[in-house]
């Protein structure tokens, strides 16, 4: 029987995480912001000379809400993807049928490459909207205006454009990135009675996000370029190999590392707040529902026969 104790547990557990990944979008978009305008920008004429110049020139020139254009994207986005990965990851580890860190890997590896078909579009939203010039000479009104946009000029292809480097990024990104963790909590030995146990999903949680980052962040520089080709002045380039070719042929390997910076300094405190908040919640969530309702609070809880409560296998 769905009882309120089960409800208030269910929506806690929705809602909760929602709202802090709301929090992260909020606080990790203006680095996002300065990523794409460095991982874009021409180096015949280079508008930044590098992050904090990135930062400043941006809101002196824009003010601070053009460190936050394109956010509808990601925030439309937020509760889709998070369900979308976690829910897949979950049930594709318990496909497999045991908690190996090669299960882990591929388990986290399905649930990227699922997630692509919502975040390829958001991310050339997102992408396009951080590009455009502010006031009356923008091309887009919003994240849906400029998908509309897109479509009506390039049809289903148009919408889905670097759909081919997002799966080459996301799918081994999110294998590191839960594989990283499942380590890190088994090695920092995180239990639910630990006191320190949210520092340590923290740490766990952002440390993740950084590894996850930095295996395939050449990739995510391709992504870009391909997603902003043609938003100013004629195509360039034909595809994932002339992106690269191109690219490293005007500029060499550094355009590979470009916008790195602000990345790593965005995903630590956005995956450690993401992971924490999910395991918890949902740990927490799944105690309450499994209380009957009416029961008073044992004096000493039993330990988990399960794993540890940060390992994603039991998400």
């Amino acid at each position: 029987m769905f009882t309120s104790r089960t409800a208030h547990s269910t929506l806690r557990s929705v809602c909760e995480p929602f709202w802090r990944g709301v929090a992260g979008v909020l606080v990790g978009h203006p680095f996002d912001t300065v990523k794409v305008r460095l991982q874009v920008q021409s180096m015949e004429k280079p508008q930044y000379q590098g992050t904090l110049h990135c930062f400043q020139s941006i809101i002196r020139q824009e003010s601070v809400l053009g460190l936050y254009k394109g956010l509808g994207s990601p925030l439309m986005g937020l509760t889709f993807i998070n369900a979308l990965v976690f829910g897949v990851q979950g049930n594709t580890l318990r496909a497999l049928g045991r908690d190996s860190p090669l299960n882990q890997f591929l388990a986290g590896a399905a649930a990227g490459a699922i997630q692509c078909v919502i975040c390829c579009p958001m991310e050339l939203a997102k992408t396009r909207l951080q590009l455009q010039d502010a006031g009356p000479a923008r091309t887009y009104r919003g994240s849906l205006d400029c998908l509309a946009q897109i479509y009506r000029q390039e049809g289903l292809r148009g919408v889905n454009r670097g759909m081919a480097s997002t799966l080459l990024r996301e799918t081994p990104s999110f294998g590191v990135y839960f594989l990283a963790y499942d380590v890190l909590t088994r090695a920092l030995g995180c239990e639910p009675e630990d006191r320190l146990l949210v520092p340590k999903l923290l740490l766990a949680g952002g440390t993740s996000g950084i590894l996850s980052w930095l295996s395939t962040y050449p990739v995510d520089v391709v992504k870009s370029r391909l997603q902003a080709d043609g938003l100013r002045g004629a195509p360039r380039y034909r595809g994932i190999l002339d992106c690269v070719r191109q690219s490293y042929r005007a500029e060499g390997w550094r355009v590979f590392t470009r916008g790195l910076a602000s990345t790593l300094l965005r995903a630590f405190p956005v995956n450690a707040a993401t992971f924490a908040t999910v395991t918890v919640v949902l740990t927490y969530a799944r105690g309450e529902e499994a209380r009957p309702e009416g029961d008073a609070l044992p004096a000493a809880p039993a330990a988990p026969a399960g794993p540890a409560l940060a390992q994603p296998s039991s998400l």
